[in-house]
């Protein structure tokens, strides 16, 4: 028998509520909302994939993700038999994967969704398209909501079956892009879903912090009066007051009679912690999503130097694990058996780095010195053309044998 599962759990259809248990749309049951991608939280809000691209913070970090993994190429990879590596720029796949995956979508579009796709449901799919000998044509988006994973609970070793709106496919016509597994093994739980009470308390602190402002919720300050006054008069002064200090009237100076006195409502210590608060749900979603707070545009902290290095960790523990997931979904499913024993795919991060050209000069000198690469290699990385005496791994640093013959140093 096979078991229909959705984005993290079983969906169980209960038994239907006693009468006096009926719930509206507004307040459905759990397995109803989870059944629409929605996950309830404590904070009342229910978090999907859409309400929570709401969140600011979730916003930055998933586009922060999903632009990197979708703007840079995935270079097709030849292992020669030396063990040499070297680019496939010739191969069928390359101009699907770097340029166009369809008549209508191009690669880094399509890379940058299915990420974003697994970021805020768990999981991203792809339909290959085939021609009629099996070489792959196009790659099509799949929307989350319409595809679904079942696997066979009676035989553990099987492989899981996917249904695109009830129709059963193949998972060698899928790429199944996912977040890391969850309980059922074959279903992606991503940030969205494992987070849902902190990215839903941080859209319930910014719908009450809305609606304090939109219905002013909090006075300015309180005019009182040492006499007492009847209904009539509160109400007159009222409008008097808001009517010469209102928005218009800011600025102005109050001058009250019998008796009255102003006292203005200052910033107080439970302020201070509704801020604090909101700050510690910014910092509480970039650790769901593993993305350092300066990305998420949080500059307390942040120093030049350590900014650098939030850089760097940003690459090695939140984009690395994202490149091993595609790289090797795609070619799992892009690749023939045959292919696979020789072909590889690889991201090229050298975008990610080329923006310090300082850096980028210094990494040059290393590897020149160190006779790691040619000059002219060094020169290709920079769109240069080649030298004619560039493709010698000497060291022009110590190599004298061709040290000028007037003037200027020799080791130059």
């Amino acid at each position: 028998m096979f078991r229909l599962f959705s984005r993290s759990r079983p969906i169980e259809t209960p038994a239907a509520p006693a009468a006096e248990e009926t719930r509206s749309l507004a307040d459905p049951e759990t397995w109803l909302a989870e059944l629409f991608g929605a996950s309830p939280s404590g904070s009342g809000v229910s978090v999907s994939g859409s309400t929570a691209m709401r969140a600011p913070a979730v916003r930055a970090a998933v586009t922060a993700i999903s632009e990197a993994c979708g703007q840079l190429p995935l270079v097709v990879v030849e292992t020669g038999p030396n063990g040499l590596r070297k680019p496939a720029e010739g191969h069928p796949l390359h101009p699907i994967l770097n340029q166009a995956s369809n008549g209508w979508t191009s690669s880094n579009q399509l890379r940058e969704q299915l990420v974003r796709d697994a970021l805020l449901h768990g999981n991203g799919y792809l339909w290959i398209a085939r021609d009629g000998t099996g070489a792959v044509r196009e790659l099509i988006r799949l929307r989350p909501g319409d595809t679904t994973v079942a696997e066979d609970v009676a035989n553990p070793l099987s492989a899981p079956v996917y249904r695109i709106d009830g129709t059963v496919v193949s998972g060698r016509d899928l790429i199944h892009l996912r977040c890391p597994l969850g309980p059922d093994g074959a279903n992606g739980v991503g940030p969205v879903q494992d987070a849902r009470e902190a990215i839903g308390l941080a859209l319930a602190l910014e719908q009450t912090e809305a609606s304090i402002v939109k219905n002013a919720a909090k006075p300015g300050g309180i005019v009182s009066f040492a006499d007492r006054l009847t209904p009539e008069q509160i109400a007159q002064r009222g409008k008097l007051w808001k009517a010469t200090f209102g928005r218009i009237g800011q600025g102005g100076t109050a001058v009250l009679d019998a008796g009255g006195k102003f006292d203005p409502l200052v910033f107080n210590l439970v302020d201070a912690q509704f801020a604090e608060l909101r700050a510690f749900q910014l910092a509480e979603i970039a650790r769901a999503f593993r993305v350092p707070p300066v990305l998420l545009q949080d500059y307390g902290r942040a120093t030049w130097a350590n900014s650098a290095e939030m850089g760097r960790q940003f690459v090695n523990f939140t984009l690395a694990p994202w490149f091993a997931r595609i790289e090797g979904e795609f070619a799992l499913k892009l690749f023939t058996e045959e292919e696979r024993g020789h072909l590889c795919l690889e991201h090229d991060t050298d975008q990610l780095t080329n923006a310090d050209p300082v850096a980028r000069a210094q990494a040059a000198q290393a590897f020149r010195s160190a006779g790691v690469m040619t000059a002219n290699e060094l020169r290709r990385l920079e769109n240069l053309p080649p030298h004619a005496d560039g493709d010698a791994l000497t060291n022009p640093y110590t190599d004298t044998a061709k040290a000028p013959t007037s003037g200027g140093p020799t080791n130059g």
